[in-house]
């Protein structure tokens, strides 16, 4: 029988899976609690599977892949955007502690409102939370974070979420079939990594005319 240590110790074994503070939140944050009842004997199997409004809870190597790219620390103030089922939210609550914020967004009412009910299962209080996404926009203008991740693929670089990120900032977020890496260097410099051979579901932004 498939379980959740099962899991983590095939994701570390393949080397997905390498960072301690990681697969200590992998284990403390179950996938279980994410997946809807219709797909639990499939809780554990290494696939997306399905959350409703044609959207997915990711691969957990997948997940796995992202969050050791992404690194984030206890402390950080994290945006996620499309938190969906929100267990990489949860999962980035547990890592920043009680001193990090993670804010989720997601532009399907009814994901909002399920990604809510799933997170308040882990009583994060107030510094972690998920809320209706802009229709018209693309993350929180005006606002500075250490670290971003975007779990729906883009069609292109979004440049608007570099004035979101503050210095040494990584943004993370799949373009196409590929995983990118951005660090802010500095106003003008940006560093990037691609990681091809992945997919994701669309990125939906109506841009303003």
């Amino acid at each position: 029988m498939q379980t959740n240590q099962k899991l983590i110790n095939e994701m570390i074994s393949k080397g997905v899976l390498q960072t301690p503070k990681i697969i200590n939140a992998f284990e403390k944050i179950n996938r279980k609690y994410f997946v809807p009842k219709e797909f639990a004997d499939l809780t554990y199997i290494d696939r997306p599977l399905p959350i409703g409004e044609n959207q997915t809870i990711s691969q957990p190597s997948t997940v796995a892949f992202m969050l050791e790219l992404l690194q984030a620390d206890q402390g950080d103030t994290i945006l996620d955007i499309g938190s969906g089922s929100a267990w990489t939210t949860a999962i980035l609550c547990y890592i920043v502690g009680d001193t990090g914020t993670v804010l989720g967004l997601e532009r399907v009412d009814t994901l909002v409102k399920i990604g809510q009910n799933n997170l308040a299962q882990f009583h994060f209080d107030n510094h972690c939370k998920i809320q209706k996404a802009d229709a018209d926009s693309l993350g929180i203008s005006g606002k500075e974070f250490d670290k971003i991740l975007v779990s729906a693929s883009a069609a292109e670089i979004p440049s608007e979420l570099f004035a979101q990120l503050k210095l040494n900032g990584i943004l993370l977020i799949p373009i196409k079939n590929s995983i990118f890496r951005f660090k802010k260097i500095s106003e003008t410099e940006i560093k990037s990594q691609e990681f091809p051979g992945f997919v994701f579901v669309p990125l939906i932004v109506n841009r303003k005319k």
